[in-house]
């Protein structure tokens, strides 16, 4: 099945009363995602908040996809010294939706570098901390099935809303969106390959039955110097408007899950697959 990938919600109205099971993007205005990426100018307005939804999340009520942006860092361009990852969250109007930002220290970012352990801290206008994103150090073998990625999503801090979930897999990778309680929602499925020369990556997501096709994740191709020079990415996300709250912020942790698996760090490995390329 395909799915435009710069197809974005502007505007769209919710698809029906059935929560996982409507397809995001029916009948929608598409929109350039590369033109998302431009600085947004101001901060998205809250909307009405569900009923039981988390302080905070009120924001992600009304919307279907979103961009998260990875801000690039100038002493980590020049030097390769691994600094704290700084993100921007926008919606398909540009208008920020949260920031987030990485809080490691210095001797486990650039000693493990990709594998290591984060907690990463998403924030709204205020500067308040709406929801927080945990990984404990583990192995991403496909030869160690019994310790694989797996990210906490709290919201707010203090109170977990759900889990990203690596599934063993022998070449595709495959994920779990999970609630609290640990039963799996949603699947995600990635290609074998997550680097492709000027051209964007995704990772489909299905029901929990794997039977129906809900959205996506996207990486996006930056252009050539940044992603040579950087590992500074962006990345599209599309679900049902009504999915469960709770759910979209789980998707939210699963892009930055994939970012530091297949991602981080990453700019050595492009440079050499694009000297391949260009032969």
């Amino acid at each position: 099945m395909s799915y435009p990938k710069a197809e974005m919600a502007a505007g769209a109205v919710p698809p029906g009363p059935a929560p996982v099971v409507a397809q995001p993007g029916a009948g929608m205005q598409q929109i350039n995602l590369q033109m998302m990426a431009a600085a947004p100018t101001q901060w998205a307005a809250a909307g009405q908040a569900p009923p039981g939804c988390p302080k905070g999340l009120e924001y992600l009520a009304s919307v279907d996809q979103l961009l998260v942006k990875q801000k690039v860092e100038a002493i980590e361009a020049i030097t390769g010294f691994e600094t704290n990852n700084k993100y921007e969250i926008v919606n398909s109007l540009g208008q920020r939706v949260y920031q987030a930002v990485e809080d490691t220290c210095c001797c486990t970012r650039n000693c493990c570098g990709s594998t290591r352990p984060f907690d990463i801290k998403i924030m709204d206008n205020r500067n308040t901390e709406v929801i927080h994103l945990s990984r404990g150090l583990r192995c991403s073998s496909c030869w160690c099935p019994c310790c694989l990625q797996r990210v906490t999503v709290e919201a707010p801090p203090g109170q977990v809303v759900g889990y990203v979930s690596q599934a063993w897999s022998l070449c595709k990778p495959r994920f779990k969106i999970e609630n609290a309680e640990g039963e799996t929602v949603l699947r995600i499925k990635g290609p074998c390959c997550q680097w492709e020369m000027c051209g964007d990556i995704e990772f489909d997501v299905h029901t929990e039955d794997e039977t129906t096709f809900v959205g996506r994740v996207t990486k996006q191709w930056t252009g050539l110097g940044k992603e040579l020079f950087t590992d500074a990415d962006n990345f599209g996300i599309s679900f049902p408007v009504d999915l469960d709250i709770k759910m979209k912020a789980v998707m939210i942790g699963a892009v930055f899950l994939l970012d530091f698996m297949f991602y981080e760090n990453n700019k050595k490995k492009n440079q050499n697959d694009a000297k391949k390329v260009m032969g």
